[in-house]
C-alpha cells in the first residue's frame, strides 16, 4: 500500500514537471504607470455677507466658498511580467519534424555564410537552430508570443515629492439653513454659489420680523467636515420699514385706485427700498396692461406726484 501512495506520488510530481517546469520562458515585457495619490489635509467652508453685519436693506448677497487643501504625491509604479510559452504537449505532433528541417536548415545557413562572409542575418544563422532544438526537445514547445502568459514578477514603485495643492470652488446649488427667530429655512445658493436674501420675499415675507434681531446662516457639506456660519443683526429702523413696506407690497392692487397705487409707490422709495418700489411699478403697468386710458392715467400720475417715468410702456401706434 506505502509503495502504491508513492508511485502515485511520484507520478503527479512528474506531470506538474510536464505541464509547468517544461514551459518555454519569453523575454519579459514592463508596464510603467504614473499615479497621484490626494490626501484631504483641510476643507474648510467661507461665508461672505458684506463688509457690514448688520442689514440696513431687506436685500443682501451672500457668497459661499468652498476652500480644500491637498497633500498630492506623485509614484512611478513599474510592474515587471514573467512571460512563457505554456506547454502543449499534442503541439509536439507538428514541432518535432518542423525542428529537424530548421536545425538543417540553420546549420546549411551557417555554412553558406562562410562563403558570403557573414552576410546572412543572424535570423537564418542563429535563429532557424534555436527554433530547431526547442522543436525537438520533446518536453518544450516553441515560443510563441500569441500564445505567451504571463504572471507578475516584480512591482516597483517609486515614490515622487509631495506637494500641496489648493482649490477655491463656489458653494455652487447647494443648500444654506437660515435662521430666523424660532423658524429656520432652507435656501439654495445659485451655480456661483451667491444666496441671495429678500426679508420681503418668500419665505421671510410670511413671518413678521419687527421683533427679529438678527438671522443666522449656516452652510454644512455632507460628510460633516466643513461647517460655516455667520449671523447678521437687523438694524432697528430697518425692522420698522419691513413692517410698513410688507402692507404697501402686498396689499390687494386691485381694491385701490391709480392715486393709492401711486402712493405707495412713492412710499418705498422714500423708505429706501427702491427695488421694490420699481418691482411694484412693473406690477402696476402690467396689471392695466389691457387698459390703456387707466394704464395713460397711472404714468401720468407717477411722474407728476412721483416723479417717475414708468419704464416698459408700450407705445403708441
Amino acid at each position: 500500500m506505502p509503495r502504491r501512495h508513492h508511485r502515485l506520488a511520484g507520478a503527479a510530481l512528474c506531470g506538474a514537471v510536464l505541464l509547468t517546469g517544461c514551459a518555454n520562458q519569453l523575454p519579459q515585457r514592463s508596464e510603467l504607470e504614473e499615479r497621484v495619490e490626494r490626501k484631504l489635509l483641510d476643507h474648510s467652508l467661507q461665508i461672505d455677507a458684506g463688509s457690514s453685519p448688520v442689514l440696513e436693506l431687506p436685500q443682501r448677497r451672500v457668497r459661499i466658498q468652498e476652500q480644500k487643501t491637498f497633500e498630492v504625491t506623485p509614484f512611478e509604479v513599474t510592474r515587471r511580467y514573467q512571460r512563457y510559452t505554456p506547454y502543449q504537449p499534442w503541439r509536439e505532433l507538428y514541432e518535432i519534424p518542423l525542428g529537424a528541417l530548421a536545425v538543417v536548415a540553420g546549420i546549411g545557413a551557417n555554412v553558406l555564410n562562410v562563403p558570403l562572409l557573414g552576410h546572412l542575418p543572424e535570423s537564418a544563422t542563429r535563429d532557424w537552430i534555436s527554433y530547431g532544438f526547442a522543436g525537438l526537445n520533446p518536453l518544450m514547445n516553441v515560443e510563441s508570443n500569441g500564445r505567451a502568459q504571463q504572471n507578475l514578477a516584480a512591482l516597483d514603485e517609486q515614490q515622487g515629492e509631495p506637494r500641496l495643492e489648493y482649490s477655491s470652488l463656489p458653494w455652487a446649488e447647494r443648500p444654506v439653513q437660515v435662521q430666523v427667530g424660532e423658524q429656520t429655512y432652507e435656501l439654495t445658493t445659485s451655480r456661483n454659489g451667491v444666496l441671495r436674501l429678500n426679508l420681503l420675499d418668500s419665505p421671510f415675507a410670511e413671518q413678521d420680523l419687527g421683533h427679529i434681531a438678527r438671522l443666522q446662516l449656516r452652510a454644512e457639506d455632507p460628510q460633516g467636515q466643513a461647517r460655516a456660519e455667520v449671523t447678521l443683526r437687523l438694524s432697528h429702523s430697518l425692522r420698522g420699514r419691513l413692517r410698513e413696506a410688507h402692507e404697501l407690497i402686498y396689499a390687494d392692487l386691485e381694491g385701490d385706485d391709480v392715486t393709492h397705487w401711486v402712493h405707495r409707490v412713492k412710499r418705498l422709495s422714500e423708505l429706501g427700498l427702491e427695488e421694490e418700489a420699481s418691482e411694484l411699478e412693473q406690477s402696476l403697468i402690467e396689471l392695466t396692461r389691457n387698459d390703456p386710458e387707466l394704464q395713460q392715467e397711472l404714468v401720468q400720475a407717477l411722474l407728476e406726484d412721483a416723479g417717475r417715468v414708468a419704464s416698459d410702456t408700450p407705445r403708441g401706434d
